[in-house]
């Protein structure tokens, strides 16, 4: 038995879940695939499990589309939908969908995690635009605290 095999997996992160929901939700953007066949191909090529909070992310997000779209475009400050990026509109609806459907995570936290995928992933000025945005969406939502 080789020695990785030996190890067990340990819980990934909320973050690293978080991640993980990136991966996917981007990568629904340019599939038909159901979020079932995008899992299972995401396992047979990452050879990795995914967790049950990507999971709820990624179907959550599909499920709840129209909303989530619609509560981003009523915070686009002089943008469209249609210019945003592909991985900062990942982000948003994301983190929109944390704050709407995901009551264990503190709405701060969402609009932080956006940010910090969005600095690690989208292009320099994309951090602060996505803070905005979110920012925006949490104060019409009656979610600027932790509620």
């Amino acid at each position: 038995m080789a020695q990785s095999e030996n190890k067990e997996k340990k819980p990934l992160s909320r973050r690293e879940e978080r991640q993980q929901a990136l991966d996917l939700v981007f990568e629904r953007l340019f599939r038909d695939d159901s979020a079932d066949q995008v899992f299972e191909d995401a396992v047979d090529a990452r050879d990795t499990e995914i967790s049950d909070y990507a999971k709820l992310v990624v179907r959550g997000v599909e499920e709840h589309i129209d909303e989530i779209d619609a509560i981003i475009e009523e915070n686009l400050r002089g943008w469209k939908k249609n210019r945003i990026s592909k991985i900062s509109l990942t982000i948003l609806r994301i983190a929109v969908f944390e704050m709407l459907f995901v009551k264990d995570v503190p709405v701060s936290v969402s609009i932080n995690e956006a940010v910090e995928l969005a600095k690690n992933y989208a292009a320099a000025a994309d951090a602060s635009f996505v803070n905005g945005v979110l920012g925006s969406a949490a104060k019409k939502l009656g979610k600027s605290g932790d509620k």
